[in-house]
């Protein structure tokens, strides 16, 4: 089926299948210059080739810089960097082939497992370090190091992308008039006097790097890239959840005048000092304190003999001020839902749930991930499934997954417990009244599982997709899905079918299929305008979050009803970072990493309503009529408004004896009846009452 309409893929849908001699597989991702698509030379050696939009090929300005860029990275050697290995700047859309090196960006790596462990850090510090020293002592001055610039190989980290790189004694200057690089990973100097920009400027954005990769965001963080220029010039860097021993090295770092930071061979040497205390490392803890528990609070690093400004003094009181009304306003709005509910709404005394907190794993490192079925609410954690009792959390059974740990909640399907371990070749699904196997078979490899309408959807690695019946453990069907090479599935409650995407080679349009679980039949097959990510159906629609840019900012909520062949776009007022949804009805809840919530109404066709939560990660939303639900790195679970966005209650921190670390992976709340269940870093599953969030 042919593009939507009004989102066409543009005039790069149809690309040639060559680079030169490379033939192009896939798209590793789409940003404003060029695609970077996985390719193959003639004798199979994998390769990254990067090609430049048609537009910009057009430009004689930024064929300069491309052939700047691939001077820059032949200039460097291969052990910090992804090698050339061909490039041709003169060709109709210029190209350039690297080594292709497996392993995700820093920004991917973050994303789905939360911030690095403080070992982990210094090695990613030591890995850049050396990496910098060795562009630089080749006269080469990155000016774009940031996350997705960074991969987390094997052999240690590699920084890649030289687009906006500039030899030292380079006589090309494309920045008259314009910010070259991106804000949060700047340094002053690139926003004040952008042609005096030297190696220094590559060692603050390294400062930066390091504090997205312990925290999971930016030492200076805003949607507005003005603010963010602003912080960077003026304020002083948010270091909350650096290392301790870690912080004074990113201070240094993070200077404001070039001369006042460390050198990579001086980065270096004061890490080996270091190195030694990180088995005991304990972390900065928040800065902004309310009235949810948790450690003393210790001093933040500063630069010693500086003292804030008067300015920063009257804003730091206005925000105090602030503060001060917001924390008001929350304790009113609670008692506020409560007066104005009907008096239906309101459980009385007698049928209020109590809640309960259960351990059922106690030396668990890793919160559990729950799943509601069979009447019970039940878990998978630290390489054990279990079942607990939803009215008291009483442990009714456990069961042991030898081989691997569950990769996502454990489900209920065709009647029995299906632990879903991706990585396992041994299938088993057990009884939901006693944890005992009723049935256990051996698969070849495979690398994706989805259950849906009482299948197990397994991909395996040739791209062959096998539909096993939940119930008896029987293989069903084993085909291969048309335009869908190696399909990742995705489902959702109340929807029968399983979807899979498929971006295409120029990263503007995305293939999408909804296939049949019960045969492997494809239902119906779409492509549509730009990158986008599968977050709910209803109603007939499946809903999408719209990215666009490799650093994965959601711009917009799309609407696609099949049926009709129909699509409605809505555009939010600012793109989100590192986005996840839920859906309900035609509500599309977004919630960005930096914790800023967005009720998309689909059907109205606009954005109802924006909350700055603070929360710097947080868990896939869930929601009900009445609420929207989302755990957070420290154990919370937050409650907000649906029809208001309106935060109405959240319960203590559950950090645990792990204070000092932070949970890589956030599984969503469940919920049923009228609860909600969630788990926490330590260690712990409870639940509360999600009529009167007010009162957790």
């Amino acid at each position: 089926m042919a593009p939507q309409g009004n989102t066409g893929a543009g005039a790069e849908a149809e690309l040639p299948e060559y680079a030169g001699h490379y033939r192009l597989e896939s798209c590793l991702g789409s940003g404003g210059m060029g695609v970077v698509h996985v390719a193959r030379s003639t004798s199979g050696m994998k390769l990254a080739v990067k090609i430049v939009h048609t537009e910009f090929a057009k430009d004689p300005e930024f064929r300069g810089r491309f052939r700047q860029e691939v001077a820059a990275a032949r200039k460097v050697s291969g052990a910090f960097t992804a090698s050339v290995v061909d490039a041709d700047p003169d060709a109709e859309r210029p190209w350039m082939a690297t080594l292709f090196i497996p392993g995700p960006t820093l920004s991917d790596e973050v994303k789905r497992n939360g911030p690095m462990a403080p070992d982990q850090l210094r090695r990613l510090m030591a890995g850049l370090a050396e990496a910098l020293r060795d562009i630089h002592r080749v006269g080469v001055v990155h000016r774009d190091l940031k996350p997705s610039n960074v991969l987390l190989a094997e052999d240690g980290p590699k920084v890649i992308d030289f687009g906006i790189s500039r030899p030292k004694d380079s006589e090309l200057r494309t920045e008259t008039g314009k910010l070259i690089g991106t804000p949060p990973f700047m340094a002053p100097e690139q926003f004040r006097r952008p042609r005096e920009v030297g190696p220094a400027a590559d060692i603050f954005a390294l400062g930066s790097v390091m504090v997205h990769a312990a925290t999971g965001r930016g030492p200076f963080d805003s949607d507005s890239p003005y603010v963010v220029a602003y912080q960077v010039v003026h304020d002083e860097p948010d270091l909350t959840g650096v290392p301790t021993n870690l912080a004074p090295i990113i201070v240094r770092c993070l200077a404001k005048e070039p001369e006042d930071r460390p050198t990579p061979d001086e980065l270096m040497r004061e890490l080996r000092s270091v190195a030694a205390s990180y088995d005991t490392q304990t972390f900065i803890p928040a800065q902004r304190t309310g009235d949810v528990p948790g450690p003393e609070p210790k001093e933040q690093p500063s630069r010693p003999g500086r003292r804030p400004s008067r300015r920063t003094l009257l804003v730091a009181v206005a925000v105090v001020l602030v503060l001060a009304g917001v924390l008001a306003s929350v304790q009113w709005l609670g008692s506020s839902e409560d007066a104005t509910a009907k008096s239906g709404d309101k459980p009385t005394a007698a049928a209020r749930f109590a809640g309960w907190t259960a351990n059922p794993v106690p030396k668990a490192t890793s919160p559990a991930q729950c799943s509601y079925g069979a009447g019970q609410l039940i878990c998978a954690q630290s390489g054990t499934v279990f079942a607990l009792n939803p009215a008291d959390g009483a442990l009714m059974w456990r069961h042991s997954v030898a081989e691997s740990k569950p990769s996502k909640p454990p489900a209920v399907e065709g009647g029995l417990v299906q632990p879903m371990v991706e990585e396992s070749r041994r299938l088993e699904a057990l009884d939901p009244a006693s944890g005992e196997t009723r049935w256990q078979r051996t698969l070849p490899e495979h690398h994706g599982m989805q259950i849906v309408g009482g299948m197990l959807l397994l991909t395996l690695l040739d791209g062959t997709v096998t539909g096993v019946d939940a119930a008896t453990g029987d293989t069903k069907w084993n085909l291969r899905i048309p335009g869908q090479p190696t399909p990742a599935f995705v489902s959702f409650d109340g929807d029968p079918l399983a979807y899979t995407t498929n971006l295409s080679l120029d990263g503007l349009s995305t293939r999408v299929t909804a296939v049949d679980p019960r045969t492997g039949t494809v239902r119906w097959d779409s492509r549509l305008s730009g990158n986008l990510t599968p977050v709910g159906a209803h109603g007939g629609s499946v809903f999408f979050l719209s990215t666009n840019n490799l650093y994965g900012d959601t711009d917009a909520v799309v609407r696609y009803t099949p049926a009709t062949e129909s699509s409605r776009r809505v555009k939010l007022p600012v793109a989100r970072p590192d986005a996840q949804a839920t859906v309900r009805g035609n509500m599309v809840y977004v919630l960005a990493m930096s914790g800023s919530l967005d009720a998309v109404d689909t059907a109205a066709g606009k954005r109802l309503w924006n909350l700055e939560t603070s929360v710097s990660r947080g868990s896939v939303p869930v929601a009900d009529d009445r609420h929207v639900y989302f755990a957070t790195a420290d154990g919370r679970l937050l409650a907000v408004d649906a029809g208001k966005g309106r935060l109405v209650g959240q319960t203590p921190a559950r950090l645990g004896s792990n204070s000092g670390t932070v949970a890589g992976a956030l599984p969503s709340p469940t919920v049923a009846d009228g609860r909600i269940y969630a788990t926490a870093p330590d260690g712990t599953v409870f639940a509360v009452d999600a009529r009167e969030p007010s009162a957790w």
